[in-house]
C-alpha cells in the first residue's frame, strides 16, 4: 500500500514537473513572442512611412483686371473648388455673390512656385470682364490665383490614398469626438480597456448580436496598420499585445494623430480613402480645418463602418448614425445641447460625386510623362505634388461637347444592335506653350480604360494634306495661286499594280489654284503635287513637325494612309499654329516634394522646323478651308468674326472622321469612329467638325492673326481660277499671301488695270533703279 502511494506521488511529481516545464516553456515562448511583437511594433511604427500618392493639380485660374470672365463663371470656378456661398464670408472657403460683385475668402494654397496665405478678396466685373480686384483693406490687387483644383492621385496598386494631417491641422473637436464615441478611456488605459470589453459583451448579449465594440482606438490603429481583418482568437490576442506595446512606447498624442491619418473611411472605386484629411475632401470637398460640428460627427460615425454607413448609398442610416454621435457628444459635454440640436437638424451635406470628378485620360498622359523621370514608387509613395496644364473649364467643355455630339450622331446613324457605340476623342492645346489643356479619351469620360487620345492610332486621311502643300510651298515653285491640274492620276506600284485615286465626289475639276485644291480637299490635285515634290520630302516634313516615327514612303501617304493618334495630330497642328516652331506637347509644368521643395520644372522647349513665310502662306490657305471649303459649316456655330484655320480628314470607306484646326490661342483635334474599325458613314465635316466648332466657340478664343513676313505680299485672286484681279473686273475674290517676287497670271479683263499688278510692276521698277 505504501509502495503504491509512493508510485502515485512519483507519477504526480513527474506529471507536475512536465506541466511546470511546459508552462515554463510556454511562458518563455510567450515572453519571446511579446518581445518580438514589441520590437516589431516599435520598429515599424517609429519608421512608419505612409504611402503618399502623388497628387495631380490643374492649372490655377489667374484673375486680373481685363480678364474676360463674367461673375457667373467666376462663381462656377469657386463652386468647382467647393467654396460655400454664405451671407457674410468670414472663413476660408466662403464667398458671396451680389450681382457683378463677389466677396470671397480664398484658402491658403500651395502653388508650384510659392505658397499663399488665406486672403479676403473683392472681385468686381462689368460687361463680362473683371474690372477690379481689391483686398480686405480696399487696395488694388494686380493679379491673384485661385488654388489649383485637385484632379487626381497616382496611388499604388493596393489603392490606399490619404492626406496626411499634422496635429496642428486637426480641429480640436475631432480627437475629442473620437474619444467620446470610440474610446472614452483613451487618456487613461494602456492599450486595452477591459471595462469597455465587459460593457460591449453585456450590450451584445442584451441585443442578441454585435451592438457595440470593445476595441480601443489603439487596437483599431493596430488592426488597420499591422493586421488583417480575420476575427480569430489568435489575431485578437496579438492585437491586444501590440496595442499595449504601442501605448508603452508612444505618447497618446502621437497615437491619436496616427489614428486620424490611418483609419479607413470609405471607398472611391479602386481608391481606398484613409484618414480624416482625405475623407473630408472626399465627402465634403474641403479641408478638415473647415469642417463644422455636423460634418465632424458624420466622419466620426463612419469610423464604425464606412460601407454600412455610406452617406451616399445609405443616407438614412448615415443620418441616424451622425445624430447618435451628436447625442453622445452632447451627453459627454463635448458640445453644448443647443449646438448638437442645430447640427442634428441639418442635412448630411455630402457633395454629389460624379464619375467625372477625376480625369483619367488626362492623368494617363501625366503618368506617361512622369514615368520617364520618376520611379513608380516615387509616384505612389513619396507624396509628390504634380502641377499640370489642365484647364478645368476647357476639359468640361470638351467632355460635354463630345458626349452631346456622339449622342446626336447615334440618333441619326443608329448603331447596329450588339455593336459598340460610336466613339470619339478630343485634344485641346495652346500653341505658343505646347500646353495640353484638355484630353477626352472616349465618351465615358470619367472612367479609366482605353485612352483613344493617346492610343487609338487611326488613318489621318486628309489631315496630312497641309503638310504636302507646305512642302510644296517650301520649294519656291508653288504659291497659293499656282495652278495645279485636278485630273485622273495613275501611279504604277510594285508587282505591276496600278493605283488610281479618286476625289471624294468621284468628279474631276481641271486646273485649279493651290488654295482651292486644299480648301476643297481635292485628292487628284494633291497627289499630283505630292508626286512632283516627292513622297520622301513629305515624310520628312511630318517628322520635322513632330511625328515620332518615320512614315512609310508610299504614294498612299499623300492621301493619309498614315496612322496617328489624336495627340500626335495635335502635335503636328500645334506646330502649324505656332508659325513653324515646334513646342513638344506637355501636361506637366512642375513637380515639388511633399515638403514643398521644387524637384523639377518642365520648361518650354521650342525648335524652329520651317520658315515663317512658308507656314504663313499655308495658314492663310487653311483659313480658306474654313471660309470656302470643307470647314465652312463651322460658321453656323462660330462667331462670324472669329478667324480660324483648319482641315477635315476622312479615311477610306468613311471609317474615321477627323477635324483639326486652330485659332489665335488654341488648337483642337477631334476624332470619331468605331473601335472595331467599321464604317461610320461620316466625313470629317459631318462628324468631327460640329464637335470641333462647339469646342472652339466655347473656349472664348481669339482670332488667328499672325503678322505677315516682309518677304510676302497680299494679293487678290479669283477663288475658282487663281487669276489675279480687282472687284471691278473679277468675281469671287479671296486674299492670299504669296512671295513678293511671285509673278501671277492676271485675268485678261484686269490686265494693265489691276492695282496689285501695277504695284508689283512699280516695285520691280524701283528695285531695278536701286540696283
Amino acid at each position: 500500500m505504501a509502495r503504491s502511494r509512493t508510485r502515485k506521488r512519483r507519477l504526480l511529481w513527474r506529471v507536475g514537473s512536465v506541466i511546470a516545464l511546459m508552462a515554463l516553456v510556454a511562458a518563455i515562448a510567450g515572453a519571446i513572442y511579446v518581445i518580438h511583437l514589441d520590437r516589431l511594433v516599435t520598429q515599424q511604427f517609429e519608421g512608419r512611412r505612409w504611402t503618399l500618392p502623388a497628387r495631380v493639380y490643374a492649372a490655377p485660374l489667374e484673375l486680373y483686371v481685363g480678364l474676360a470672365l463674367p461673375a457667373q463663371d467666376i462663381e462656377k470656378e469657386l463652386q468647382r473648388l467647393e467654396y460655400r456661398g454664405v451671407d457674410k464670408p468670414a472663413h476660408s472657403g466662403e464667398y458671396r455673390r451680389q450681382g457683378v460683385r463677389i466677396n470671397v475668402v480664398l484658402r491658403a494654397a500651395r502653388f508650384a512656385d510659392e505658397t499663399r496665405a488665406a486672403q479676403a478678396l473683392s472681385i468686381t466685373t462689368e460687361g463680362g470682364a473683371v474690372t477690379a480686384l481689391r483686398d480686405s483693406a480696399g487696395a488694388d490687387v494686380p493679379i491673384v490665383r485661385l488654388e489649383p483644383l485637385l484632379i487626381g492621385s497616382v496611388f499604388p496598386i493596393h489603392g490606399e490614398d490619404r492626406i496626411i494631417l499634422a496635429p496642428e491641422d486637426v480641429p480640436s473637436l475631432l480627437p475629442q469626438a473620437l474619444k467620446a464615441v470610440e474610446d472614452r478611456n483613451f487618456d487613461s488605459h494602456h492599450g486595452v480597456d477591459f471595462s469597455a470589453i465587459l460593457r460591449a459583451v453585456w450590450a451584445n448579449l442584451k441585443a442578441g448580436g454585435i451592438a457595440q465594440g470593445g476595441s480601443t482606438l489603439t487596437q483599431q490603429l493596430v488592426k488597420s496598420y499591422f493586421l488583417d481583418s480575420r476575427q480569430t482568437m489568435g489575431r485578437k490576442l496579438r492585437e491586444a499585445v501590440m496595442a499595449m506595446a504601442l501605448e508603452r512606447r508612444f505618447t497618446k498624442a502621437d497615437l491619436m494623430n496616427a489614428y486620424i491619418n490611418e483609419i479607413f473611411l470609405g471607398q472611391d472605386g479602386q481608391r481606398a480613402v484613409h484618414g480624416f484629411g482625405l475623407a473630408s475632401q472626399f465627402y465634403f470637398g474641403k479641408p478638415v480645418g473647415e469642417l463644422d460640428t455636423a460634418e465632424i460627427a458624420l466622419l466620426v460615425g463612419l469610423a464604425r463602418g464606412p460601407s454600412y454607413y455610406d452617406p451616399r448609398r445609405r443616407p438614412e442610416r448615415a443620418l441616424n448614425r451622425r445624430n447618435l454621435v451628436l447625442s453622445i457628444l452632447s451627453e459627454r459635454h463635448v458640445v453644448t445641447t443647443d449646438e448638437a440640436r442645430k447640427a442634428a437638424a441639418r442635412s448630411l451635406g455630402v457633395m454629389t460625386r460624379t464619375a467625372a470628378g477625376y480625369y483619367p485620360a488626362y492623368l494617363d498622359f501625366v503618368r506617361r510623362t512622369l514615368r520617364r523621370d520618376y520611379k513608380e514608387e516615387d509616384l505612389t509613395e513619396a507624396g509628390l505634388r504634380i502641377f499640370t496644364s489642365l484647364d478645368p473649364r476647357a476639359q468640361e467643355l470638351a467632355e460635354q461637347t463630345l458626349e452631346r455630339e456622339l449622342t446626336r450622331l447615334d440618333r441619326v446613324h443608329k448603331p447596329k444592335p450588339g455593336k459598340d457605340p460610336l466613339e470619339g476623342s478630343i485634344v485641346v492645346t495652346t500653341p505658343q506653350s505646347g500646353d495640353v489643356i484638355a484630353i477626352v479619351g472616349g465618351r465615358r469620360v470619367g472612367y479609366s480604360g482605353f485612352n483613344r487620345a493617346l492610343d487609338a492610332a487611326r488613318p489621318m486621311g486628309s489631315l496630312v494634306k497641309p503638310f504636302i502643300y507646305l512642302t510644296a510651298l517650301e520649294t519656291g515653285r508653288y504659291n497659293a495661286a499656282t495652278i495645279v491640274n485636278d485630273a485622273p492620276v495613275e501611279i504604277e506600284l510594285a508587282r505591276n499594280k496600278i493605283w488610281k485615286p479618286e476625289n471624294y465626289t468621284k468628279q474631276t475639276y481641271g486646273p485649279v489654284p493651290l488654295v482651292r485644291a486644299l480648301a476643297e480637299s481635292l485628292n487628284l490635285a494633291t497627289v499630283t503635287v505630292g508626286v512632283e515634290i516627292g513622297v520622301p520630302k513629305v515624310a520628312k516634313t511630318l517628322q520635322r513637325f513632330g511625328l515620332q516615327r518615320k512614315p512609310t514612303e508610299v504614294p498612299a501617304l499623300l492621301l493619309g494612309s498614315l496612322d496617328a493618334t489624336p495627340l500626335e495630330v495635335a502635335q503636328l497642328y500645334n506646330s502649324l499654329a505656332n508659325g513653324g516652331f515646334r513646342a513638344p506637347l506637355r501636361a506637366v509644368r512642375a513637380v515639388i516634394s511633399a515638403e514643398g521643395k521644387p524637384l523639377r520644372a518642365f520648361p518650354l522647349e521650342v525648335t524652329q522646323v520651317a520658315e515663317a513665310d512658308a507656314v504663313y502662306q499655308l495658314d492663310r490657305m487653311m483659313v480658306q478651308v474654313m471660309q470656302r471649303g470643307t470647314g465652312r459649316a463651322a460658321y453656323s456655330t462660330l462667331p462670324p468674326d472669329l478667324v480660324v484655320a483648319g482641315k477635315s480628314g476622312t479615311s477610306s470607306d468613311l471609317r474615321d472622321s477627323w477635324f483639326a484646326g486652330f485659332s489665335g490661342g488654341h488648337v483642337a483635334v477631334v476624332w470619331m469612329g468605331y473601335d472595331d474599325n467599321r464604317p461610320t458613314g461620316l466625313t470629317g465635316s459631318s462628324g468631327a467638325l460640329p464637335a470641333w466648332s462647339r469646342v472652339m466657340a466655347g473656349l472664348g478664343t481669339n482670332s488667328w492673326s499672325a503678322p505677315m513676313p516682309e518677304t510676302l505680299r497680299e494679293v487678290s485672286i479669283e477663288y475658282a481660277t487663281g487669276l489675279a484681279g480687282e472687284p471691278s473686273c473679277a468675281e469671287d475674290l479671296i486674299a492670299v499671301a504669296v512671295p513678293a517676287s511671285a509673278e501671277l497670271a492676271v485675268k485678261p479683263e484686269c490686265d494693265g488695270h489691276s492695282l496689285d499688278n501695277i504695284a508689283h510692276r512699280a516695285g520691280e521698277w524701283l528695285r531695278d533703279i536701286i540696283h
